[in-house]
């Protein structure tokens, strides 16, 4: 059985919001939340696929994820019982992207209204403002880690961030120092990790929610549980490739390397993030831990660079100037000098996507310039 696929304007949250309700529920179309005129679209998509969420191809060609009704509803019941029940949403991020349709769906599943700011052209004041309009007990948002820092650098919006009862932070890795601020500045912050593939987060804090299960294979991340997307949309192979069942159970081999220690996920970088310098491997992802340690980085992104000598090496780029020298001690001091970041570029912006991610496939083009 099928069912008919509709994209709704993702600049509108209201009407992916209507949309929502009616896919979850199965009285409507499958949606597909997007800005712009999709192409290549099926009319219809299987029965189960509610939502059709497109990822944002930071490293690379963006993925159609197909995401079933209870997956999401699954996603939203392990939140709240992680975030001790059900509350009042503000939704601050793209609903193009699962972290926004999540606040979305946690919303409906509650039972509230949420509300809503405009993530375009993001500012301190106007969360503050937003924020203003909430009028639950108990009141959560979603972050992504550059709001959050945002919001942290203007002291009028602290008492804003103070009355959420939780602050929730993914969609990219988090700056250790951005983390011991925001709880020195006593923030209800908790970090997530997951993916499209996984209806968004589904580890909070490096522990697994619901029924989540999480094992390392040779190096990569694998997940199990109930929040599994049904896979790709018009892309068996693909779907074949990450979605695999073994011993009875359907895991998702994700493209994330990381340890699992006493049950606890630490993320350790890519694949395709460790870079060969001088016939000596290098994370890309260790070298930009460290280099975001260092006074006013904190924003900084690393990418790699082909170099007639070395092969490949790590770049900078960054809206801040530090002296090369003293950069390339300090990671050095850390990692090792094979790991030392060969330029820095220095940028006017940083150039990102909607979903407030650095734009890696835009840094690495100019890195080759």
């Amino acid at each position: 059985m099928t069912r008919t696929l509709e994209v709704v304007d993702a600049r509108d949250p209201g009407a992916v919001l209507d949309g929502l309700r009616r896919a979850l529920s199965g009285d409507g179309p499958a949606i597909l939340p997007h800005v712009g005129a999709p192409t290549g679209l099926p009319e219809t998509v299987e029965q189960r696929v509610a939502v059709v969420v497109e990822t944002s191809g930071s490293t690379g060609r963006p993925k159609r994820v197909t995401l079933s009704a209870d997956a999401l509803l699954a996603s939203a019941a392990a939140s709240d019982v992680q975030l001790g029940g059900p509350g009042q949403w503000m939704l601050a991020v793209p609903t193009e992207y699962i972290a926004g349709v999540n606040v979305l769906v946690r919303s409906i599943a509650a039972e509230t209204e949420p509300v809503v700011m405009n993530p375009e052209g993001f500012t301190a004041e106007r969360f503050v403002e937003a924020a203003s309009a909430l009028t639950g007990e108990r009141r959560f948002t979603s972050l992504v880690p550059t709001q959050l820092a945002r919001i942290i650098e203007a002291d009028s919006a602290l008492e804003t961030l103070r009355s959420f009862d939780r602050i929730l932070i993914g969609g990219q890795s988090v700056p250790v120092d951005l983390i011991a601020r925001a709880l020195e500045l006593g923030l209800n912050i908790t970090r997530t990790y997951g993916s499209t593939e996984t209806s968004g987060g589904c580890v909070y804090d490096g522990v697994p929610i619901g029924n989540t299960k999480l094992r390392i294979v040779d190096d990569l991340i694998e997940i199990a549980g109930s929040v599994l997307a049904e896979g790709y949309l018009n892309d068996l192979r693909r779907t074949a490739f990450s979605f695999r069942d073994r011993e009875g159970e359907r895991w998702y081999r994700s493209d994330d390397m990381g340890e699992l220690h006493d049950g606890v996920l630490t993320v350790t970088g890519r694949v395709g993030d460790v870079i060969i310098s001088g016939g000596v491997k290098v994370s890309l992802s260790e070298v930009e831990a460290a280099v975001r340690s260092l006074p006013g980085l904190q924003e900084a992104v690393v990418i790699a660079a082909p170099s007639p000598e070395w092969g490949e090496v790590p770049v900078v780029a960054s809206v801040v100037g530090m002296p090369l020298d003293t950069l390339r001690d300090a990671v050095a001091a850390q990692l090792g000098r094979p790991a030392a970041p060969d330029r820095i570029m220095h940028l006017d912006a940083m150039p990102m996507l909607d979903s407030g991610k650095p734009d890696r496939v835009a840094l690495a083009a100019l890195a080759l310039k």
